[in-house]
């Protein structure tokens, strides 16, 4: 089950940050990340689409943290390719953020990170 915590701490934010491990140096790297919540997931689209680092790091790294107001969720990150998928997930940002700012940040959009908000 999802966190309470965590699930109160997410109403009304627009970014959470992102934390990943490095895929070669093994270091922690956080960053603010801009989230669409769907059902028992949250849905992450890189700027930079799969030329992103953190994407990258999360190909061989998949366990992420995500921390919005101070509470955390820690799970595997699950990779999104198939074009359909992305495209809908792409659609959900725009609906929430704007079609004018996803296009004005996000370069490529090829790829997305699917979270699952439920315990093991």
């Amino acid at each position: 089950m999802t966190t309470a915590a965590f699930a109160t701490a997410l109403t009304g934010r627009e970014e959470i940050q992102l934390t990943i491990r490095g895929r070669s140096s093994g270091r922690k790297s956080t960053r603010p990340v801009w989230f669409v919540e769907d059902g028992e997931a949250l849905y992450l689209v890189p700027v930079k689409g799969s030329d992103s680092e953190w994407f990258k790091n999360v190909l061989v790294n998949p366990s992420i943290t995500l921390t919005a107001d101070g509470t955390s969720w820690t799970a595997d990150a699950v990779p999104i390719t198939d074009p359909a998928a992305v495209r809908d997930i792409v659609e959900k940002f725009r609906a929430k953020y704007g079609a004018d700012q996803v296009k004005k940040y996000y370069t490529k959009l090829d790829v997305a990170v699917k979270v699952p908000l439920r315990g093991a």
